[in-house]
């Protein structure tokens, strides 16, 4: 059975304030280091599935120039970008498109608290920018991931480097210590996709 929009944000927002005094130990922590951000080689083709959400959603995939690129991390926008992830992948119940949908691509905010990895992203990025921060300083990503399977994670980017929001995990890693290939993500100019070229983290170069 489905169940609202405003139902199933209400629950992760409520879990937000009701963790917000006891968050964990990264959230809490100081702020990482500085570190480089992943390069941008040119243009890529962007996925049709997402081609389909945003006639669906403009809005949510918008780009406006006039606000910032990167995020200025300060100690209380680290725990919510932390508490955000950590939630989001409590609260959503993991479910494949094709059992979902009965496709095998689909994007959507996870209005029914099911969903796919793309779909947590694109949760988590909505209540990101509904909390003030800029939704051009944070892009889906695409990656292979350790199974050598295609993956979605959104990517933050900050002026202290770019970290990466993940289903898989309720860290929030840099993105060269997730282990994953780096394929595309959507650009931060137009609305559209650009090409990492395939960056690969120092423990994926170990690793494979």
């Amino acid at each position: 059975m489905k169940i609202s929009a405003r139902r199933v944000l209400g629950q992760v927002l409520l879990a937000l304030v009701a963790t917000s005094g006891g968050a964990s130990a990264q959230s809490i922590a100081s702020l990482p280091k500085a570190s480089q951000p992943v390069e941008i080689v040119g243009e890529a083709r962007p996925m049709i599935a997402w081609v389909d959400f945003c006639n669906r959603q403009p809005g949510e995939c918008q780009v406006d120039p006039s606000e910032p690129r990167t995020i200025a991390l300060s100690p209380k926008i680290w725990q919510t970008i932390v508490s955000v992830n950590r939630q989001v992948n409590t609260t959503i119940q993991p479910l494949t498109d094709m059992d979902h949908w009965g496709v095998g691509d689909h994007w959507d905010i996870p209005t029914d608290g099911y969903g796919d990895c793309e779909d947590y992203q694109l949760l988590k990025r909505k209540l990101l920018v509904e909390s003030g921060l800029p939704r051009r300083a944070m892009r889906m990503t695409v990656v292979v991931d350790e199974k050598n399977e295609g993956h979605a994670v959104l990517l933050v980017r900050t002026n202290l480097g770019d970290y990466v929001l993940d289903n898989k995990t309720n860290n929030v890693l840099p993105w060269y210590q997730t282990g994953y290939v780096y394929v595309k993500r959507e650009s931060q100019d137009v609305v559209a996709w650009v090409s990492l070229g395939g960056a690969v983290s120092p423990i994926t170069t170990a690793t494979r």
